[in-house]
């Protein structure tokens, strides 16, 4: 029965609706008028007593605002720490602040408040405590649909969902919360002060996952996907995971000779894990725990993308087969904004997965940060209400409400493919690490923590206190446990053997596959792109552009970098490949190149035509993203982690953004396989290159890519050419294994006619990780200086006549470095006397840095080799157009003036020899 009175009303509009009642009863809305009846009927005095009557209705009314009081403020009387500190309370949970007495409870029926199966409005009151002021701390009236709202009404009328644990899964709660407490303790014993991150004051974070597995499992989910920080990680390892007890025990020990095709390897309590869980009810779940550095938020988008992928079916996404769970900490909760970025995504049509279940492990302390110094507002999870998420709190000593919470946080998002929160109150057995000393910062707390038996033992307490069992059951369970652990460590300690790995990183010679693709099959995509319904009426100047396209396949050629783009997802998709791509603008472009999508003039309709080729069956994926550079690369890298089969880019509005998400690209995409044995195939598209826009528009920071390659982990590129880019583009669709891809990408050269392909430029040859000089034969022998460059700068040095002593050489590929390629271009000027290494960038960033050991090692030492370029500077780029054009100009000057003509080298050191 729905709730005839909100607490939004006062009394004067009340009496106000009772009076337009009175005089016309259909002068009201229909809930209204049942309620008066109620009222007339079930109040006690005569409807023809009209001073009775609105007194009667007055009582109603404060005693319906009280009652929905406790739905909105119960959590603030619910004893949430286990430590003992007392619920807040709130004055909206006392009868007197809605203008009634406790006697009036008793007046006023049940039946008038909606509730005919109780006698009064105490009973009712009564009942809203026990569900609300309890043991979940529920917070759900924030939620803007009431069809949510009812469901949480319903949930705490009824008992479903929130019924108590039977005698079998208490006991069965006790066996699993001794195996948590037994795991943390017998470590502590065996390898003291080891790091750990123990688990010890929120154990229930494992039964908890438990029941989400194994409610998520009886409503048809295959895959469980865990993403956490490192707080309680080995435990849930251990227990959720299925990893191998004995393996961990190895790793404490120092042995890692399980972890295969790694170099650096990672500490234990970063790993992930794959593993099967066999529920009670005879399913079998895949469960994944994503591995995660230090950056304890940051892995949060990451297991968005990693879900979605995993999602995905020949129809569309089935967002109830895979669950994500995303575990949290109360102090990075609301401290790292890339909580509320990736919660942003939770309902975008780009990255949404049907809900994600959070968990805060709510330690009540941030490494040694009191909650009032690491938080605006009274709950950590307070951040998540702003994105219409619901939240229960629980005390981690109480298992089986902890339990309960995870079993609505199930149901929830099977109902509404929402995200849902639990806050897991508990405390942290010891300090940061188990080295750490806690009382130095927090000594009244840690006194407070000191005294407080475990969770077992609080649980175990709590079913002899029941009669469930007796204490002579609790300690039996403990020893059972203690026992089994030791016998796994002794067989840790057996000798197992140590082998070196055999990781090999970039000395693994890789097989370049073909990438041209034949002329017929470019112009019938060509054909398809530039088709539309008839009914689709396309901007009228946008489709004359497109239509220039057909004539651009022609001998004339002039296929610029949108439409080799195009041809390239064409011919990927037409392989079977499937396409993805994301970002600010990417549908359009932010240089407005693209147009992937197209928008109807007459209705607003969209067609894709890379989502209508005929005889292609791969998915073609693109949109524009969020205003977000951190969740959206997060969540496109865990995305090409699962999805080896699709080609995953993300491209910056301007490629300087990318330093937004710099903790993706250091932790994940380039120290993934050195760390976690992880390959991603992820494409950064990176707009880069000097025309005078400024500092925050001109560099996509190449410098920063340059500096961490090693190892194979990325492959960096400068594409000069649209046909470059379309076979790069399709050649890191094909190339295994798969590494992330760096592409510098242009700006000015999105239209320059200089900068175009041709058809056969496509449909013959390759990628090209050096390009020579179009010198002819003949006049190679002339030839004394030899410019190196890569990108954009290159159209700069040719835009006037190159002299015939110098030749600009174009470095296509920067990383893997392409020695035996540099070296077959100086072979080509045997009376090459100087090198330059030409780059627009200032001396400190750019490839220069990166480049001039490597242009040694190829060149060897009997030439000199001289940097030409902007100075070292702080930023990368001049605010002025006047001063950029000034630079730019002096770097072409010096770059091709001829050995004879170049002067002296400045004490600027613009120009040095090395």
């Amino acid at each position: 029965m729905s709730e005839p009175v909100s607490s939004a009303f006062n009394d004067a509009y009340i009496e106000e609706l009772f009076e337009s009642y009175r005089r016309d009863p259909a002068s009201v809305d229909e809930s209204w008028r049942q309620f008066f009846r109620l009222a007339e009927r079930l109040g006690g005095a005569p409807a023809t007593a009209g001073g009775d009557e609105q007194e009667f209705a007055r009582k109603v009314a404060g005693v319906a605002r009280y009652t929905n009081a406790i739905r909105q403020y119960g959590h603030l009387a619910v004893q949430l720490d286990p430590l003992g500190a007392p619920p807040p309370g709130a004055a909206e949970l006392t009868p007197e602040f809605h203008g009634i007495t406790d006697a009036d409870l008793d007046v006023v029926t049940g039946a008038a408040l909606g509730w005919p199966h109780l006698a009064t409005g105490r009973d009712v009151a009564e009942r809203l405590r026990f569900r609300y002021c309890r043991n979940l701390g529920v917070e759900y009236t924030h939620l803007g649909h009431e069809e949510e709202r009812a469901w949480f009404r319903a949930l705490f009328t009824a008992e479903q969902l929130t019924r108590p644990l039977t005698v079998d899964e208490k006991k069965a709660l006790l066996v699993r919360i001794s195996e948590v407490d037994g795991l943390e303790r017998f470590i502590g014993r065996a390898f003291p002060n080891y790091k750990r991150f123990s688990i010890e004051g929120t154990d229930a974070l494992v039964p908890m996952l438990d029941a989400a597995i194994d409610e998520a499992a009886a409503s048809g989910s295959h895959h469980v996907a865990i993403s956490m920080a490192h707080r309680g990680r080995i435990n849930v390892l251990a227990h959720v995971l299925g990893k191998p007890v004995v393996q961990i025990f190895g790793e404490f020990q120092g042995r890692h000779d399980h972890l295969e095709d790694i170099s650096t390897g990672d500490v234990k309590y970063h790993l992930g894990y794959e593993g099967a869980r066999h529920t009670a009810n005879g399913h079998v779940v895949h469960v994944s725990l994503l591995p995660n550095p230090s950056h304890l938020e940051i892995v949060n988008p990451v297991l968005q993308g990693y879900a979605r992928a995993h999602q995905r079916t020949e129809d569309g996404l089935d967002t109830r087969a895979v669950v994500p769970v995303c575990i949290h900490g109360d102090a990075a909760f609301p401290g790292e904004g890339i909580v509320a970025e990736t919660f942003n995504l939770a309902r975008l049509r780009a990255y949404g997965v049907g809900g994600t279940l959070h968990i805060i492990v709510n330690n009540q302390v941030g490494f040694t940060t009191d909650p009032i110094d690491s938080r605006s507002t009274r709950y950590a999870s307070d951040v998540a209400k702003g994105f219409e998420c619901p939240i229960i709190h629980v005390n981690a000593d109480d298992a089986e409400a902890c339990v309960i919470a995870m079993r609505i946080a199930v149901a929830y998002r099977n109902q509404f493919g929402k995200d849902f929160l639990v806050d897991l109150v508990g405390y942290r057995r010891h300090g940061h690490n188990e080295a750490d000393e806690p009382a130095y910062t927090q000594p009244q707390l840690y006194d407070k923590v000191k005294a407080h038996p475990t969770p077992r033992q609080v649980w175990g307490s709590r079913l002899v206190h029941e009669g469930v069992c007796t204490q002579a059951d609790v300690d039996a369970a403990e020893q059972k446990v203690a026992t089994r652990f030791a016998e796994l460590f002794d067989q840790s300690k057996a000798d197992h053997g140590t082998s070196e790995s055999d990781y090999e990183g970039a000395q693994t010679p890789v097989v370049l596959p073909a990438t041209a693709v034949s002329t017929e099959k470019l112009v019938a995509f060509n054909d398809a792109l530039l088709e539309w319904p008839a009914s689709f009426t396309p901007h009228p100047r946008l489709a004359k552009q497109l239509l220039r396209r057909r004539d651009a396949v022609g001998d004339a050629g002039g296929i610029d970098w949108g439409h080799a783009e195009a041809l390239a997802f064409a011919s990927i998709l037409g392989e079977g490949t499937a396409v993805r791509m994301s970002g600010q603008d990417a549908e359009r472009g932010t240089f407005s190149h693209r147009h992937a999508v197209l928008h109807d003039v007459a209705n607003g309709g969209t067609y894709t035509p890379l989502q209508h080729l005929d005889g292609v069956a791969a998915r073609f994926e693109i949109y524009n993203s969020a205003l977000s550079e951190t969740a959206v690369m997060g969540f496109e890298y865990g995305y090409s982690c699962a999805a080896e089969d699709t080609l995953t880019l993300w491209e910056a509005q301007f490629g300087d953004f990318a330093n937004v998400a710099q903790p993706i690209i250091d932790q994940f995409l380039s120290a993934d396989r050195a760390k976690w044995g992880q390959d991603s195939g992820l494409v950064l598209l990176l707009p880069h290159g000097y025309e005078g826009q400024g500092p925050e528009h001109s560099s996509a920071r190449l410098e920063r890519f340059l500096q961490l390659c090693a190892e194979g982990n990325f492959r960096v590129a400068y594409p000069s050419t649209p046909a470059q880019y379309f076979h790069v583009l399709r050649l890191q669709a094909r190339l295994r294994p798969r590494r992330p891809l760096v592409l510098m990408q242009p700006k000015s050269l999105l239209r320059l006619a200089d900068a175009s392909s041709t058809l056969h430029d496509l449909a013959h040859g390759g990628f090209q990780t050096v390009i020579d000089d179009p010198k002819g034969a003949a006049k190679r022998n002339e030839v004394r200086r030899i410019v190196f460059c890569t990108g954009k700068v290159y159209y700069d040095l040719v835009a006037k006549a190159v002299p015939d002593d110098v030749a600009v050489v174009r470095v296509e590929e920067l990383y893997p470095w392409p020695h035996g390629d540099v070296s077959r271009a100086l072979d080509l000027y045997p009376q090459a006397n100087e090198i330059v290494w030409a780059q627009e960038e200032p001396k400190n960033m750019g490839a220069w840095t990166y480049v001039a050991p490597r242009l040694r090692g190829s060149v060897g030492n009997a030439l000199v080799i001289r940097y030409v370029g902007r100075p070292e500077r702080a930023s990368p780029a001049e605010g002025y157009q006047a001063h950029h054009t000034e630079e730019q100009a002096r770097i072409v000057e010096e770059a091709l003036a001829s050995p004879s003509r170049s002067g002296p080298k400045r004490a600027s050191g613009v120009m040095r020899a090395i």
